[in-house]
């Protein structure tokens, strides 16, 4: 498909994905794109100049208009979000992130817009799928009987729900993604927003920096996920985005590891071997969490392929490189 006059717009642009998207869509030629963060512009992750870059708060319903005014396509992924640690300890303002969502679908509707993708989470899985840590992968029908990760979850679920009805209502093109647990260069690694790989690269890299070998690892290291490097990531968007699929989908690796696993992996790219303390209270979320990857093959021939060792090999080299300059 020929992109190049297409206006398109990506909100939460200044994030860690939102970034990686602006620079994916402008090697597909799109040429007329709107990055908008509420984050100032020096805050941003990755900034392109080739982009209209608009500094806006979407909880506002005004602030959407503005954004959306003259755009075929809409990419959402602006949320109050970060790790398990985030999560976990601010339900309240994840929750508030539904009022981004309903206020750009409103604001999408109203402008004409033609394709919306909205960004979910594994987080809305029934929390009854997840209480093995060896998870055989969740299928997107595993959503429901609701009972997704409490505050973050449910206000995804529920953004989902919106999509589905402006789509059946006022025949806006709906996609949603529930992606699982994406990392990589550029990503937070620090300040308690970070997920596991890149927190786990940056206590393996101070421990190699410092000396001091040893690392924390939140509860008993045998809870399991999988883990969706950022590259897949953008792309099986952009392919979920064009597609005719119109009910949620996963884009996630179906690589299940454990977290004792990923720190082996991390001790093994940086060469050292690390004492475990094991913080038994800490955040860890649910048992067991994986990609069932059976309908996007099904439906877009297609599924992340980044391997988690080279994701990591790349990950676990950007923080070092952070720590060293520090």
């Amino acid at each position: 498909m020929n992109k190049k006059n297409t206006p398109v717009l990506v909100c939460g642009a200044g994030g860690f994905i939102g970034g990686y998207l602006v620079d994916y869509l402008f090697k597909q030629g799109y040429t007329q794109v709107r990055a908008v963060d509420m984050k100032p512009l020096d805050e941003w992750y990755q900034v392109f100049d080739a982009a209209e870059n608009l500094t806006l708060d979407l909880n506002e319903k005004e602030a959407c208009y503005k954004a959306s005014q003259g755009m075929e396509e809409v990419y959402n992924l602006a949320a109050d979000m970060g790790g398990m640690g985030f999560i976990e300890l601010n339900k309240a303002l994840c929750m508030l992130s539904v009022l981004i969502n309903t206020h750009l679908l409103m604001a999408a509707r109203d402008a004409g817009v033609k394709r919306f993708f909205y960004a979910s989470s594994a987080c809305v899985y029934a929390a009854g799928k997840q209480l093995d840590p060896k998870n055989p992968g969740l299928k997107e029908a595993d959503a429901y009987p609701a009972m997704p990760e409490d505050g973050y979850g449910w206000e995804k679920l529920f953004s989902e729900r919106m999509c589905r009805h402006f789509m059946e209502d006022f025949g806006i093109k709906t996609r949603v993604a529930r992606y699982h647990n994406v990392y990589g260069p550029i990503g937070t690694y620090d300040g308690g927003r970070e997920k596991a790989p890149a927190a786990i690269c940056r206590k393996v890299a101070t421990a190699v920096l410092s000396g001091k070998h040893e690392i924390e690892i939140w509860g008993d290291g045998e809870q399991t996920r999988s883990f969706t490097y950022v590259d897949d990531c953008v792309e099986g968007t952009f392919r979920l985005m064009q597609s005719n699929v119109a009910d949620p989908l996963n884009i996630g690796s179906s690589e299940l590891v454990s977290i004792n696993e990923l720190v082996s992996i991390v001790e093994d790219i940086a060469g050292v071997k690390l004492e475990r303390r094991y913080k038994l209270d800490a955040p860890k979320g649910v048992r067991g969490r994986n990609s069932d990857n059976t309908l996007i093959l099904d439906k877009l021939d297609w599924e992340p392929r980044t391997t988690l060792r080279a994701g990591l090999e790349r990950n676990y080299a950007w923080v070092y490189d952070q720590l060293s300059k520090k």
